[in-house]
């Protein structure tokens, strides 16, 4: 079974998912999208497989999203796209890819739905908040 993780290891919402995965008895591929970004082909397969926007996957807080104006509705998808490659801060994270879907894992728990087994039982996120699969 194969799981695949774009994660950032700074990033709590990204830890917990990954610590959920493990829980459930997978040791995934873990892409450090900050060091090594995807491809504009994979971006792409991505978010079409999450079937969002690419707007909808740009990271706001904690990025240069404000100073560079990301905000305003000029921005075509391909120069979107452009942008997050260039400065891959500004993809949202956790992506996640199993067997059963793609998935933007926000808040981590999302994850429980596209985890083949998602029977992890308890689990305590960073925060101290408990997630109970049992």
């Amino acid at each position: 079974m194969s799981i695949t993780i774009y994660h950032n290891p700074d990033c709590g919402t990204s830890r917990n998912a990954l610590a959920m995965i493990r829980q459930s008895g997978v040791e995934p591929e873990i892409i450090e999208y900050l060091k090594t970004p995807p491809t504009r082909t994979r971006l792409l397969e991505l978010i079409a497989a999450m079937g969002m926007s690419v707007r909808a996957l740009l990271r706001q807080r904690g990025t240069p999203y404000a100073d560079l104006g990301l905000d305003d509705a000029k921005w075509t998808d391909d120069e979107l796209v452009d942008i997050m490659l260039t400065q891959p801060i500004l993809i949202n994270r956790p992506i996640v890819v199993t067997p059963k879907g793609v998935k933007l894992c926000r808040p981590s728990e999302a994850i429980l739905d596209i985890l083949p087994n998602p029977h992890i039982g308890k689990f305590v996120k960073e925060d101290g908040e408990i997630i109970n699969t049992a």
